[in-house]
């Protein structure tokens, strides 16, 4: 693994060539069957859901898209989503469990959409409902951390049996630039407040936040996107057959001891 800083890091996710999951998706999975809306206001660009084939194995892909230029970023509202993103992502993840199909949660964004209308629209129910409804599905859920994941909006996608990262993603309670406002007053001190968070995937491995780091081509993810498809999908082969191979009962407590361990407190 490299030893870049958590900010050389920052500067590497947020490079403008980094395959995104409309890479990522023709690469590892085949028959990719996009499905769309939530049943209740509308289709959320920034989520991407439907179903695939994976090694023969069918699968559901949600996954949170961001864009190569400015027009696919106010399509997808520079993949930050809106509450009917995570309600459509819900309805996927239900009818994976109904036909028992694996979930892999592809996730890269900076964060949930805090606008005035998704808050309307109840951006904080959607969120919680998915942290709930999540962890009591009867079928096994992979996320993967592919660049940033920001806060409740990445999180409401990685309730899951197992969470990988890639070798330079960041995964955090929310973004540095939020919590240089918040702690600093000053947005501009977000690379300080990055490298104070503990947000690598070193960070995380070591915190037992994820269980497994995927590497990357020297120099980032967008050096070579092929061998990054490859090496993702080299891990999601032993984690499906491991997954699909547990009893569901097993699944769910370890799913919830896997949430209970994380942190560490003192009496």
């Amino acid at each position: 693994m490299s030893k870049l800083t958590a900010t050389e890091r920052l500067s590497l996710i947020r490079i403008k060539n980094r395959p995104t999951v409309n890479d990522y998706i023709p690469l590892i999975f085949n028959r990719f069957m996009e499905m769309h809306g939530d049943r209740h206001y509308g289709d959320d660009a920034a989520i991407m859901g439907g179903i695939a084939e994976f090694h023969s194995i069918p699968v559901t892909v949600i996954a949170q898209v961001k864009g190569r230029d400015i027009e696919e970023n106010k399509r997808t509202n520079f993949a930050m989503p809106h509450p009917e993103g995570y309600r459509k992502a819900l309805r996927l993840a239900k009818q994976a469990e109904k036909f028992g199909r694996p979930i892999i949660c592809l996730v890269d964004t900076p964060g949930a959409f805090c606008g005035i209308e998704a808050e309307e629209r109840g951006q904080g129910e959607a969120i919680a409902r998915n942290l709930m409804e999540f962890m009591t599905l009867k079928t096994p859920i992979i996320s993967i951390i592919l660049g940033e994941g920001g806060s409740g909006g990445a999180l409401a996608l990685s309730v899951c049996d197992e969470l990988a990262i890639l070798e330079n993603a960041l995964y955090s309670v929310i973004s540095p630039r939020g919590f240089a406002s918040i702690l600093w007053k000053d947005p501009s001190r977000e690379k300080e407040a990055a490298e104070l968070m503990k947000i690598t995937a070193d960070d995380l491995l070591n915190f037992g936040v994820c269980e497994k780091i995927i590497a990357e081509p020297s120099g980032g993810a967008h050096n070579d996107c092929q061998l990054m498809a490859d090496n993702i999908s080299e891990y999601l082969i032993d984690a499906v057959k491991r997954l699909r191979s547990a009893e569901h009962d097993v699944l769910l407590v370890n799913r919830y001891e896997k949430f209970r361990k994380i942190g560490m407190f003192t009496e």
